[in-house]
């Protein structure tokens, strides 16, 4: 995935780069001199995907940190194998309706069933971001939605077992976009049998009593404010 930043929307790039495995966006420009203020767009396909932030010089010492620090989910008995490396490009959304905010339960081919999370996957060969928020929306709730705008972009690594059961160090790039649900169901999960076991719209009021994921914590505290304001006034 390339990684542009702009000082002015529109403008040329300050900086462009490819995210390797492990890098985290933030910290690469970072690292290359810049500040993120905020991410402005992702376009392409999977295999050619740039996402472009908006930048500013922050004009400080730069020290090196490399690629982000690798957590491991493995037991300590377990034997020691050499792991798969795969970085995985996927699509998320803040999903919004008058019934609240969409969310979904993970299943026991992950490493926390029973927790909650915003309803994503991974980007098909051949499919922009957006469209996979779109069908990865339907398939783990049966919501059709509006993608409005895309928000954020996390990056996470581990050393672990896929649902699968292969042991992976596993870089996960997950891009963030705000959605509309004009006429909101009770969800279903049509994709039976993968990591989702659940979806539900959760009241705005009670938010915080879900057990979320602390990335979906993150991304909730930081942008739904924001995404609900927008639908309120769309």
């Amino acid at each position: 995935m390339q990684i542009v930043g702009v000082e002015v929307p529109g403008g040329n790039p300050a900086l462009s780069t490819l995210l390797g495995h492990g890098q985290d966006p933030y910290q690469l420009a970072w690292e290359e001199g810049y500040r993120v203020l905020r991410p402005l767009s992702a376009t392409g396909m999977v295999d050619d995907l740039t996402v472009t932030l908006l930048v500013m010089p922050h004009r400080r010492p730069i020290t090196p940190r490399g690629p982000q620090r690798t957590r491991t989910t493995l037991r300590k008995d377990e034997p020691v194998v050499d792991p798969v490396v795969r970085q995985r490009l996927a699509a998320y959304a803040i999903v919004v309706s008058d019934r609240g905010v969409l969310a979904t339960e993970f299943s026991d081919r992950t490493a926390v069933p029973g927790m909650w999370g915003l309803p994503g996957g991974g980007i098909d060969p051949g499919e922009n971001p957006a469209a996979t928020v779109q069908r990865e929306v339907f398939e783990e709730t049966g919501q059709d939605i509006e993608v409005v705008r895309f928000l954020d972009l996390q990056s996470d690594h581990w050393i672990g077992h896929s649902p699968t059961g292969v042991v992976e160090d596993f870089h996960a790039v997950r891009l963030i976009y705000a959605a509309h649900c004009h006429h909101p169901a009770d969800p279903v999960v049509h994709d039976v049998g993968g990591t989702t076991s659940g979806s539900r719209w959760v009241p705005v009021d009670a938010l915080r009593d879900v057990d979320w994921i602390n990335g979906s914590r993150a991304l909730l505290g930081k942008h739904a404010k924001a995404v609900l304001h927008g639908w309120r006034t769309r």
